[in-house]
């Protein structure tokens, strides 16, 4: 991805030092469009409505917006995960969005998300298993348990967000914004799901609101350790939460729509306020997919097409940085850019902070 010419000159307009920023954007924009999973456009793109005049450069230099996708989709289709065992090989880089030159994919780190999306594959598989076992035939209540436990990863983000904002580290406004408008979606599956019938044995309700408990706790220690993982975690339940519906809809989709939908999914897909439906779904502009719910099948349709986009989020999520709140203007600095007194730390992870402290401090020692 090139910085047009227009944008280039730049710096005969500011300050050597904003020229000097400008130049260090060329650079590492290129590397964070090789590196990301899905098609973005740099949010210094210059808008022809705009004019290259008016082409700004953000203090931050490897963020980027989703494009926008074709409006005559009509499929939303899952970008699978790719198996721990093909990483290395990987001619486009990993699965985690991970560069695959040298300086940041050295032998370690290439072991250690091996690692890391071992044990979430492991972690998946093994709740997967159970799940079939107990609720092979009962649908909607699976469908329960699953919506119980797919919203906890994003309010248990959060809570690590807040934790580090408490203490000073650093901001990540956007990534809280969409992190709840994706619980705030997955609890409106929930929702339908209980109108469905899906939660009306105790033990289907117990088993999920434990589990959640669990996998709550569970979260938040592997997002404070390692965020990456965490997505990546999130993004195996997520594709799995997918498949299940597609299959679903596949096996029943006659008989689905010959059946009425819930008021609330009508009430959450069509209603007035759908800032909160757009703000989830990064690869897309806002106001750009707008469902009809006309009967179950309708209703199904978008929850599987919904899963799939906190798919791509979650994918998205696991390149440090490129996660952004669709409603943010690319030429407006958002919350993370103001001059507040939280400091914006280049570590994700009390982990990767750690290392980088230790390495900076042998490197002073020098």
């Amino acid at each position: 991805m090139a910085i047009s010419t227009s944008a280039m000159g730049f710096g005969t307009s500011v300050s050597s030092y904003s020229c000097l920023r400008a130049r260090s954007f060329e650079k590492s924009s290129v590397l964070c469009n090789s590196q990301n999973p899905f098609r973005f456009n740099s949010l210094f793109s210059i808008r022809k409505s705009h004019g290259s005049s008016q082409c700004s450069v953000s203090r931050k230099s490897c963020r980027v917006r989703a494009t926008l996708l074709q409006e005559n989709e009509e499929e939303v289709v899952v970008e699978k995960s790719f198996a721990p065992k093909s990483f290395p090989g990987n001619v486009g880089g990993g699965s985690n969005g991970e560069p695959p030159d040298e300086s940041s994919s050295n032998g370690l780190e290439k072991w250690v998300i091996k690692l890391e999306q071992s044990v979430n594959i492991l972690l998946t598989d093994s709740v997967i298993k159970i799940l079939d076992t107990l609720y092979h035939d009962r649908n909607y209540a699976r469908f329960f348990v699953l919506e119980t436990i797919a919203r906890v990863p994003y309010f248990a983000f959060i809570s690590v967000l807040h934790m580090y904002e408490s203490f000073g580290w650093w901001r990540r406004a956007d990534y809280m914004k969409v992190h709840f408008a994706e619980s705030w979606n997955e609890m409106h599956h929930l929702l339908i799901m209980e109108e469905l019938g899906g939660n009306a044995w105790w033990f289907d309700r117990f088993l999920a609101q434990h589990i959640a408990i669990f996998y709550y706790f569970m979260t938040v220690l592997m997002y404070a350790l390692s965020p990456r993982m965490a997505y990546h975690f999130s993004e195996c339940v997520e594709s799995h939460a997918y498949e299940t519906y597609d299959k679903f809809i596949k096996d029943q989709g006659e008989e689905l729509k010959n059946l009425p939908a819930p008021k609330i999914a009508v009430d959450y897909y069509t209603g007035g306020d759908l800032y909160l439906f757009d703000e989830f779904q990064t690869s897309r502009e806002p106001n750009t997919r707008r469902p009809k719910i006309d009967n179950l099948y309708d209703v199904f349709m978008n929850i599987r097409d919904d899963e799939a986009e906190h798919c791509k989020t979650m994918k998205a999520c696991q390149t440090h940085g490129s996660l952004r709140s669709p409603h943010t203007n690319p030429y407006v600095e958002s919350e993370d850019d103001t001059g507040c007194p939280v400091p914006q730390a280049d570590c994700i992870g009390i982990v990767d902070c750690i290392k980088k402290s230790v390495t900076d401090t042998q490197v002073s020692k020098r």
